[in-house]
């Protein structure tokens, strides 16, 4: 069984539709979570990564999780939305070296290392946040398989 975490700072827009794209993917063996680095446990997803879920017929249910040492350890890659965010968890998990990688890193992605963060933007921001994530993932994952 392989495990991937995705992980953002308030896990309610780009992690959640990280976790919701690869679980409908049906990929036999893996098993996939999400956290936030600052998130506020068992908050609902935004209303704009909802929508463009509900757009792609990606089903989803969410309540946000804080990433704590249980979902390290537990996860086998961690995949992070930001340089940021990949050095907050390094900083505090050094254990998870080997195992995290920014998505697009790992994907081996040109161009900015990012995927923006779309909160509080409008739903157009957030179908591009969506389509970069889907991009990363489906490369991620043929690097994996």
């Amino acid at each position: 069984m392989m495990k991937v975490l995705f992980v953002c700072t308030g896990n309610t827009c780009r992690s959640p539709m990280a976790e919701s794209i690869l679980r409908k993917m049906e990929i036999p063996g893996l098993e996939v979570r999400s956290a936030g680095i600052y998130a506020q446990s068992g908050s609902a997803a935004s209303v704009n990564a909802i929508k463009v879920l509900d757009e792609q017929k990606i089903p989803h249910q969410h309540q946000a999780s804080t990433l704590d040492e249980d979902q390290v350890e537990w996860a086998d890659y961690i995949f992070t939305m930001t340089t940021g965010h990949k050095e907050t968890i390094l900083a505090r998990y050094s254990q998870a070296r080997s195992k995290t990688f920014t998505l697009k890193e790992y994907a081996k992605m040109e161009g900015y290392p990012d995927i923006a963060d779309p909160f509080g933007g409008s739903v157009d921001i957030y179908r591009e946040a969506f389509h970069e994530i889907k991009e990363a993932i489906e490369k991620a994952m043929e690097k994996l398989q």
